[in-house]
């Protein structure tokens, strides 16, 4: 049985990956483009690094720098203006997953108009939008790679998925010295991301011999320096591994798709604004653990790949080390609990049952090897207060 592939058309990947940009926006016939970014990116100087970049060559662009963490309906309303007011033929993606995420839903609704639940799943978008080209920023998200956007609907507080060719960047130029300047907790939350990713997709019901081997290959650069860039950024070589593991894994997920870490992850972001990889990172453990007997030669695999097993480990050895692994990287990455990431308990429990509904919905769950159903997602939740 075939399986579908779907890559950027254009792949720049290595140290000064960025500054390729005005030779692939060319090749794409692309002459005035909007850098879609966020504030820190601002801060940072890389969006004007980016501006004068294609200045030199003559390229004229402007900032947008208005993208918000975990992106809503309403947050890219105002990139959809500026993109149809400015005459502008091409969007260029800076930052984490939320600025990209954003620019894809923007180059979707600036050329179809309507409202971004329009597009969401089980929709599949495959008509083209304006063209994007993805410079990411952290090695986390893998968007710069996939065809998925998340965007939050923030009248009910729910996460929608919106999958398709429609949303696959154009091009993406993968530069791991934009990650250099990243703080340790923003890579310690996006490495996280990866390595879920990297995971999921290796245990997924649509996991197939494609994606088994970018997810094993993704592991094996992230399990051995995701805790080295945490703890020196300026570690070049870790960096790099990190950003190609993370590419990686974000090709890896895009064929075989996330299954309940992710699931369950969003509805925690839609309500109390925890970013997306920390939540990801607060679940991994337990809901590996709750789903390793399901599929223990896949998690045997994964502890193995990622260097928390040997080679000799039989499964059941391997598949204990693997949660051994998970908690030791949480506590070393200063993962906090909801408790100490600021959730009001009661609150949480008053929600947690549209929670797992909207989880459930959202299609993921259904790619865990141990499905659950809304309860058994509950009681998953619930446990994340013990």
């Amino acid at each position: 049985m075939s399986v579908p592939v779907f890559l950027p058309r254009i792949m720049e990947i290595g140290a000064d990956a960025s500054l390729r940009l005005p030779d692939v926006l060319g090749t794409l016939g692309c002459r005035r483009p909007l850098i879609v970014t966020d504030q820190v990116m601002v801060k940072l100087g890389q969006a004007q690094r980016l501006h004068d970049i294609l200045a030199a060559r003559g390229i004229d662009s402007e900032i947008f720098a208005e993208t918000v963490p975990e992106p809503t309906a309403a947050s890219i309303q105002a990139g959809v203006k500026r993109l149809r007011e400015g005459d502008f033929d091409s969007i260029v993606a800076l930052g984490g997953g939320s600025p990209i995420d954003s620019a894809k839903a923007m180059a979707i609704l600036a050329r179809y108009g309507g409202q971004i639940r329009d597009y969401c799943f089980p929709r599949q978008v495959h008509e083209a939008g304006l063209p994007l080209i993805a410079v990411p920023t952290t090695a986390g998200t893998g968007s710069e790679v996939t065809r998925f956007t998340i965007i939050t609907d923030e009248t009910t507080d729910e996460k929608l998925l919106c999958a398709g060719m429609g949303f696959m960047p154009v091009a993406a130029l993968i530069d791991y010295k934009l990650t250099l300047s990243l703080p340790a907790r923003t890579t310690a939350d996006t490495g996280i991301d990866a390595l879920t990713h990297a995971i999921e997709a290796y245990v997924s019901r649509k996991a197939n011999p494609y994606s088994d081997s970018q997810a094993l290959a993704a592991m094996a650069y992230l399990g051995p320096n995701l805790i080295k860039a945490y703890r020196n950024g300026q570690d070049e070589a870790a960096r790099e591994a990190m950003m190609i593991g993370a590419t990686l894994a974000g090709i890896a997920f895009s064929s075989a798709s996330v299954a309940l870490v992710h699931g369950m992850s969003r509805p925690i972001g839609a309500f109390f604004h925890v970013p997306h990889g920390l939540s990801n990172a607060m679940l991994l453990p337990s809901v590996t653990a709750w789903s390793l007997h399901s599929a223990l030669p896949r998690y045997a695999e994964c502890a193995r790949a990622i260097g928390a097993a040997q080679p000799g480990d039989d499964d059941a050895v391997a598949g204990d080390r693997l949660i051994e692994f998970l908690r030791k990287v949480n506590a070393e990455l200063s993962v906090p609990t909801l408790a100490e990431f600021g959730v009001d308990r009661a609150h949480f429990h008053q929600v947690v049952a549209t929670m797992a509904e909207q989880a459930l919905a959202s299609g993921s769950p259904g790619n865990n090897p141990q499905v659950p159903d809304v309860d058994q997602m509950i009681t998953l939740y619930r446990a994340l207060w013990d």
